[in-house]
């Protein structure tokens, strides 16, 4: 698989031995008007060519066509293996944006709603191994109509802090081969204080007799193992109780992974399937307003990370390239980041997984009017919801994942009646915790909090003046702390004395190549010397860090994002500091850090 791009297996976390990648060369077509079912698309070939997993938007995918595209298609012939014989064949999508139609052999057999999340089409029916198959996509991405799309513009060109679109299919498409009965990705829980983990594992069908085994192991082997009956259970659970000469803890800076092995078995002990995975046992508490992982306070030194690319658009170009973005923040002095209005790839994941690295998971839910289900004459749909259930679905089993945070910078105006907003709000934050009681969760990043139970409370100040920082995070000590309001009108109800952090500060404005006349921007005024930059970085991650009330903060950004010029690195990823500078600004023991 040398020569297809990204040829890494998608799905980290459930891994099964047998699949087939179908990225590469596709043929495609734009259709602009969305009238292509009825010209007879379906049933013929398409002119252009394009690289998946790459959008047509990217250079990479050989189209760069960066004009709004209603409709776009995709055609593509492939072989299925025969020596999957006796298994049904699913066809993977892993983010295809936004409404997704799917056609095998001129037969629909699958639709998909939303940018962000993953789809399985079962060709049940439809193909079995052996067969060449014609498989046939159309994605419909309309400008107008109020949708989760995260940081793409909704006019032709970039502006502002909005950039690029991505329009069909932009992460891996894939074939595999699945028993019947089968597993189901499973759902996988710390449990640090009893030192162990839950297993729960949904199943597609029963069979009498059929019975659920795992084995967690370590370098040093097998460290324990568990089975139960899998017969009168859709979504049996299973206890890896872990002895104590081999509990080893997953966290910052010592990110121990256990292996886990799932096996489905039959009623005479045959194995029916099989998938690997693995697991952290870290744990997540909160005590005042302190959050805390493994019982430590650590102080969560967050970098906002939005994930696009120069050539990839929301696609990283490689493997290599999701590895440097983390490599690169862990090297500014940075333990996490703030995934910022995308969901990204499972592989992505699973090396923040293995590096260590603390990241909060958010809902791309810019897209009514731009800022989130805003007012009451644009309707948010379910989907809204029922998107980010399909996210933290997905992700629910990365130890990585400390936090969840389902929607950025919602501005209404807080009124004497019940919005679409706050209906929005708290059903996203009850979805949330009744899909994941292990982790808090953030009704809202920023502005119009909403949720009187929130797990958390936050603020963005861009305020480039450190004195005036200061003063404005100074009211945390009399539970008064700094809130966001709208044009002097308050949007958030009242603070309760939860866990605190500036979710979003800093974007210092740092281009010294900038071109004179460049479409470039930062927030405040652009320091005049890499001196001064150096100077306001410290003073303003200082006052954070010095506030023993504070349990973290995040950095906008860590790089440029097109026209959008205030990243510790450049678009492209090249140093534009002093990383021994940055980072020891940083590593300032934390004042909470300190008080336990």
């Amino acid at each position: 698989m040398t020569n297809i791009p990204r040829p890494e297996y998608p799905r980290p976390q459930f891994v099964r031995p047998q699949w087939l990648c179908l990225n590469g060369e596709w043929q495609f077509e734009i259709d602009c008007g969305d009238s292509g079912l009825k010209q007879g698309f379906l049933e013929r070939d398409f002119t252009q060519k394009i690289i998946v997993p790459f959008c047509p938007e990217s250079t990479l995918s050989g189209i760069g066509n960066v004009d709004f595209m209603n409709a776009v298609w995709y055609r593509k012939r492939a072989q299925i293996p025969l020596d999957w014989a006796g298994k049904t064949v699913m066809l993977h999508f892993q983010a295809v944006d936004y409404d997704t139609t799917v056609w095998v052999n001129g037969i629909e057999v699958g639709r998909h709603r939303g940018g962000f999340t993953p789809f399985t089409c079962s060709l049940a029916g439809v193909a079995q191994p052996g067969d060449e198959i014609t498989i046939t996509v159309r994605a419909q991405d309309y400008r107008d109509p109020p949708q989760p799309r995260g940081k793409q513009s909704q006019r032709f060109e970039n502006w502002g802090c909005m950039y690029t679109r991505t329009t069909g299919i932009w992460q891996t498409v894939w074939l595999e081969p699945v028993p019947t009965p089968a597993l189901r990705r499973p759902r996988i829980t710390p449990d640090v204080g009893n030192s162990r983990f839950l297993l729960e594992q949904p199943l597609t069908a029963n069979q009498r007799g059929m019975k659920l085994s795992a084995i967690l192991s370590d370098t040093l082997g097998v460290v324990c193992s568990a089975s139960c009956a899998a017969d009168a259970d859709l979504s049996p659970t299973l206890v890896l109780e872990i002895p104590a000469d081999r509990r080893r803890l997953w966290e910052p800076g010592n990110p121990y992974l256990y292996t886990l092995t799932i096996s489905l078995l039959d009623a005479d002990g045959n194995e029916i399937d099989r998938a690997t995975s693995y697991a952290g046992l870290r744990g997540i508490t909160i005590e005042g307003k302190a959050i805390k992982i493994n019982g430590k306070p650590v102080f969560q030194r967050l970098v906002l990370d939005q994930g696009y690319y120069p050539d990839g658009v929301l696609t990283a170009p490689s493997e290599e390239a999701l590895i440097r973005d983390i490599t690169l923040s862990l090297e500014a002095g940075f333990n996490g980041a703030r995934l910022h209005q995308k969901v990204f790839e499972e592989r992505f994941l699973y090396h923040a997984d293995r590096l260590g690295y603390l990241v909060w998971g958010e809902f791309p839910d810019w897209g009514c009017r731009g800022y989130g289900p805003e007012t009451d004459h644009i309707k948010a749909s379910a989907t809204y919801i029922t998107q980010w259930l399909e996210a933290i679905e997905r992700d629910y089993s990365h130890p990585s994942i400390i936090g969840w945070c389902p929607l950025n910078e919602t501005w209404q105006v807080l009124e004497d009646k019940i919005t679409v907003l706050d209906e929005v709000t708290r059903g996203m934050f009850l979805a949330t915790k009744a899909m994941d009681a292990t982790r808090p969760v953030l009704d809202t990043s920023g502005y119009s909090h909403r949720v009187p139970e929130s797990d958390v409370y936050d603020s963005h100040n861009y305020e480039q003046d450190p004195a005036k920082f200061a003063e404005a995070m100074a009211g945390l000590e009399q539970n008064k702390p700094y809130t966001n309001d709208r044009m002097g009108k308050i949007i958030s109800i009242a603070y309760r004395g939860q866990p605190y952090f500036c979710s979003e500060f800093g974007g210092i404005w740092w281009n010294p190549n900038a071109k004179p006349g460049e479409d470039s921007w930062g927030y405040g005024n652009r320091p005049q010397s890499i001196e001064e930059f150096y100077d306001r970085f410290e003073h303003l991650c200082h006052v954070l860090l010095d506030n023993p009330l504070m349990f973290g903060y995040c950095y906008t950004q860590l790089t440029d994002v097109f026209q959008e010029q205030n990243g510790i690195y450049t678009f492209d990823r090249q140093v534009k500091f002093n990383m021994e500078k940055i980072r020891g600004i940083q590593q300032k023991p934390a004042a909470i850090e300190k008080t336990g």
